[in-house]
């Protein structure tokens, strides 16, 4: 797809600035890597090779059945008999001495198992992700927790014994993803209500003001409390509520740009045309309010994540078992014996909300066309 001259000369200006360029680079592979998370840090194996079939159980349900064994629940890749069972081909002897069965296996014969000694095996392997846990996965870590980092958990566990370093993962994708869809939402609505006031002016103006006053002075966090009370805390409602709240950031912005634009020649000359409404307002001035909307753009972005963060901290935002940052600062504040939780939440959140704030600066300037960059 072939850029307009004017789109081009945008794309320029935003690679000529230098540190929003690089923050878009470095945002988007650390967002690429967190959108593979579960080929990263997982506690079931990328695949499986069990007597000469191939399994993923990272996209699929297997029951342990599938690999020889006695349950029909979903197969515990991390125990050693369900590793002893894949590696040996399903010898039942594993119930009974498995790191025998695994260490013959390796070997290529049965020995001491009950079997024919010098049988041969058909060897099966497990590949594993880079960080055998998930975000919910509560390890055996022999000792109290939090722990401390060490070779098996790069950043340390939390207070019920859950990989940090997983939860990092998933937890910057969760909050990128909560992010750009209420910024979406938000700025559509507010961008729409401000044009219209703005636009039309007088008695439309007027009501919108006066329910936004009204709307403005509602207490937000009583409303988000009740709401989960009763409906419960998940990902959609507190999108919903968030942009409940968060929609008239920029209607004031765009109602400013779109009053002192009404008055322009070219907007009059329109309308005398007999240019519709929506085209005028959307074609042509829209684009005039873009460099005041966007200069509003990484306000709403660390604002959104700071509010997820905060009603996560308080206890009134995603569940407890969500992968969320906000949530391991809570336990950061509650566990000061161990430090490397408030570092890792102070890195994780510093690395975002700049790199995000540094990204939609350039855009701004980008859009501006009194900018330019060397």
């Amino acid at each position: 797809m072939t850029l307009s001259p004017l789109n081009q000369r945008r794309w320029r200006n935003f690679r000529r600035n230098g540190r929003a360029y690089w923050s878009l680079i470095i945002f988007a592979a650390i967002f690429g890597l967190s959108l593979l998370a579960e080929f990263i840090a997982n506690d079931r194996p990328i695949l499986v090779q069990y007597r000469g079939e191939y399994y993923m159980p990272i996209m699929k349900f297997y029951p342990e059945t599938a690999f020889g064994g006695d349950f029909r629940t979903e197969a515990v890749y991390g125990d050693i008999e369900v590793e002893c069972l894949i590696v040996s081909g399903g010898l039942q002897e594993c119930w009974d001495d498995p790191e025998g069965v695994i260490e013959d296996a390796q070997d290529g014969i049965v020995g001491n198992t009950g079997t024919a000694s010098g049988a041969l095996i058909e060897k099966g392997w497990t590949l594993w992700p880079i960080i055998p846990y998930s975000f919910n996965t509560i390890n055996d870590i022999g000792k109290s927790a939090p722990s401390a980092p060490d070779r098996d958990h790069w950043l340390g566990t939390d207070d019920t014994a859950r990989d940090v370093t997983a939860r990092v993962i998933y937890g910057f994708r969760l909050s990128v993803f909560f992010t750009l869809i209420v910024t979406v939402i938000t700025s559509a609505i507010g961008i729409t209500a401000g044009a219209v006031q703005g636009y039309f002016g007088g008695k439309t103006d007027l009501v919108f003001q006066r329910l936004l006053e009204i709307w403005g002075s509602t207490p937000s966090l009583y409303v988000i409390i009740i709401l989960f009370a009763i409906l419960g805390r998940s990902f959609w409602l507190l999108v919903f509520v968030t942009v409940l709240f968060g929609w008239p950031a920029l209607v004031g912005v765009v109602r400013a740009e779109f009053l002192r634009a009404r008055n322009f020649e070219y907007i009059r000359a329109a309308r005398a045309l007999g240019v519709a409404n929506r085209v005028i307002m959307f074609r042509h001035m829209l684009p005039n309010a873009m460099v005041a909307t966007l200069t509003m753009l990484p306000f709403i972005i660390t604002g959104t994540i700071s509010t997820l963060a905060t009603l996560d901290f308080l206890g009134f935002g995603l569940p407890s078992s969500a992968p969320s940052l906000g949530e391991l600062t809570r336990q950061a504040k509650q566990n000061l014996q161990a430090p490397w939780l408030g570092f890792t939440a102070f890195l994780t959140f510093s690395l975002l909300l700049s790199l995000l704030v540094f990204i939609f600066e350039g855009v701004r300037d980008a859009f501006d066309p009194r900018k330019t960059f060397q």
